[in-house]
């Protein structure tokens, strides 16, 4: 019975690793916005498997090696690819490499994302500190943000909108930038201006979500980023 509690968190952490897998055959054949829901799906496993760690106390390295593994096919190549096919419905220009097989080169530049993605990832299995902080931009922030562009209203998705926030997304993956988690704890009287901004970052998140569903989330995205900055400054 130990044994099944202790890999519960790791059979999680391989179900968000099948849904970047399926999303990625999705992406491939036109459906991203299956593929983005998948990716979704895969996120919030993403975020379980640790929850799960910790309350049965079962969080070691092994489990730290594959969650970052199923990261970077779920918020990594997944998104990757969900770009990769907007590049290429919005390009009227296409190149073609081999019989049956084109596509704008520009289209090229979304592979960025499971590059700078696979060293966010080193670098964070290799820094301990990382606990209530992380350095750089989550790679699951990344992947919610693109996973919600198929079904964004608010923005006029076009290439160099696309070009910008893919080349952007990947830099503020491996920044210096020191971002919170979202975790709330009962903390020391002088760190308590954290948790007010988690929870106000968790309040307006809900307020844009509930106003503009999936559209808002390219802005909680950035709201995140900047409140961290002004944590970070405070």
């Amino acid at each position: 019975m130990n044994v099944i509690k202790k890999n519960i968190p790791n059979f999680i952490t391989l179900l968000n690793l099948l849904c970047g897998s399926i999303s990625i055959v999705f992406a491939l054949n036109n459906h991203i916005e299956i593929a983005s829901i998948l990716i979704f799906l895969g996120v919030f496993l993403d975020f379980f498997d640790g929850f799960f760690a910790r309350i049965f106390k079962s969080e070691n390295d092994f489990g730290l090696q594959l969650d970052s593994m199923a990261d970077l096919i779920t918020s990594g190549l997944a998104p990757s690819l969900i770009l990769f096919t907007l590049f290429s419905n919005l390009s009227i220009e296409q190149t073609t490499i081999s019989s049956g097989i084109s596509f704008p080169l520009v289209a090229l530049i979304a592979f960025l994302l499971p590059v700078f993605a696979a060293i966010r990832l080193s670098n964070f299995n290799l820094d301990k500190n990382q606990k209530d902080s992380f350095i750089g931009l989550p790679t699951p922030m990344v992947a919610i943000f693109i996973a919600s562009l198929p079904f964004n209203n608010l923005i006029d998705l076009n290439l160099i909108f696309l070009c910008i926030i893919t080349i952007l997304l990947s830099l503020l993956m491996v920044s210096k930038i020191n971002l919170f988690s979202l975790k709330i704890k009962e903390l020391k009287f002088q760190k308590n201006q954290i948790n007010i901004i988690r929870i106000s970052m968790i309040t307006i998140s809900l307020i844009l979500l509930f106003a503009y569903s999936l559209s808002a989330i390219p802005f909680i995205v950035v709201l995140y980023i900047l409140l961290s900055i002004t944590n970070n400054l405070i």
